[in-house]
């Protein structure tokens, strides 16, 4: 029988050392100082080794423990060795199921997404909302198109149709990935095309006839609300950039000597660096915002705080003020706006199309070349398209009320 203090006084030999303990099992000392706790052992009539560890790591109290169970297992006809393998398996898919859920792994692909802001929060919302508190906990290989079908099914009841369009359109992307990654095998939504409800198209909001743009500009002009949310909508029309770069726009992105806005490609929705031209028109606003907001960060910072930009729902909630309803007008919608007008007053498509930031970037273009595009043109069309809009400021005769009554 060993003790630890023998053990201890062991040197390395020439050859490796094998020091019996009894039922089988010794201490392996090879030449090199390395020491392994085995165990013989006969199974099915054949002769076996089981490995109990590595010393000192594995003691010989340890070790004495480990030959017991081995022995415990052979009493009742099983294998050590096939026993412990087939344990590291149960332990590995136990990992697995745990990494593997539908939850972890859309996690870890969103984390792997390069997109804007405003996506990355709708895409989280989607999946935090209605599909992780369903099927989150789930492994991959357990979420069947009948499975998903009916979590979809859940949104679809409460009336959210794009939004369950959506969720499947986020779930598609995320097993797609896992098949990328080895981590699935097939994507469930594949087969439920065509199984929800196919919500209505929903356009944004927004008002294309010249004297309804001219009665617009001047309820925004009559705005008395807050002096920031007030110069937030009149350059709106005068650059037609999406809602989130506007409200987010930052100081150090002008230029307005040059009269330039360089918008980085992270705060782009197709995250490809964007030039705005300035009109004259646009930079006259932004000189007097200067003075109350130029100090900061933001151009237009909330009305809380100023270390954040203006809220999502603030341009909308001031044009609800104005008496425009969502159906009539949104902040998008001067997006909407410029291009049925421009494209009817004749300018080239394509400038049109590059000054909206609709196409996506050649990856294999320097990002600044694909933002300069057209862009002597786009200097001329902006001037040309904020001279436009005054016209129709001071065209009409009658100025409509657009206020909500009491």
């Amino acid at each position: 029988m060993l003790t630890d203090t023998a053990i201890r006084k062991i040197k390395p030999a020439d050859k490796p050392l094998k020091l019996s303990d009894g039922g089988g099992m010794y201490l392996l000392v090879n030449p090199n100082g390395s020491r392994y706790w085995r165990m013989n052992y006969r199974f099915e009539g054949k002769q076996k080794t089981l490995t109990l560890g590595v010393y000192p790591a594995v003691t010989l109290a340890d070790a004495r423990q480990r030959r017991e169970e081995a022995r415990r297992l052979l009493a009742q006809g099983v294998d050590p060795n096939a026993a412990r393998k087939q344990a590291k398996q149960e332990a590995r898919q136990a990992q697995q199921a745990v990494e593997h859920t539908f939850e972890a792994v859309a996690r870890r692909w969103m984390a792997r997404q390069d997109t804007a802001e405003v996506t990355a929060n709708k895409t989280r919302w989607i999946l935090e909302t209605f599909l992780f508190p369903e099927i989150g906990g789930m492994a991959l290989t357990e979420i069947t198109p009948r499975v998903l079908l009916d979590t979809l099914r859940k949104v679809e009841a409460t009336g959210k149709l794009e939004t369950a369009k959506r969720a499947r359109i986020k779930a598609g992307q995320v097993f797609r990935w896992a098949i990328l990654e080895g981590l699935a095998e097939t994507d469930p939504t594949a087969s439920l095309k065509g199984a929800l409800k196919a919500p209505r198209n929903k356009h944004h909001a927004a008002i294309t006839d010249p004297a309804r743009i001219g009665e617009l500009l001047r309820a925004i002009d009559g705005f008395s609300g807050q002096f920031v949310t007030l110069k937030a909508l009149q350059l709106a029309p005068l650059v037609f950039v999406r809602p989130g770069e506007l409200r987010a726009a930052e100081w150090q992105e002008f230029d307005l000597s040059d009269a330039v806005w360089r918008i980085p490609a992270e705060r782009m929705k197709m995250k490809a660096a964007h030039i705005v031209p300035l009109s004259t028109q646009a930079v006259a606003i932004l000189r007097e915002l200067q003075p109350l907001t130029g100090a900061g960060r933001y151009v237009f910072p909330s009305l809380r705080t100023a270390s954040r930009p203006l809220s999502e729902n603030t341009l909308n909630a001031a044009l609800r003020r104005l008496g425009y309803s969502s159906e009539e007008m949104t902040a998008h919608g001067f997006r909407s706006m410029a291009a049925t007008r421009l494209n009817e007053m004749g300018w080239r498509p394509d400038a049109i199309e590059r000054q909206l930031a609709h196409a996506e970037t050649n990856k294999v273009r320097e990002a600044y070349t694909h933002a300069a595009q057209y862009l002597e043109e786009r200097t001329r069309m902006m001037q040309a398209w904020a001279d436009y809009l005054d016209g129709l400021r001071t065209g009409a005769k009658v100025v409509p009320i657009h206020r909500k009554a009491g």
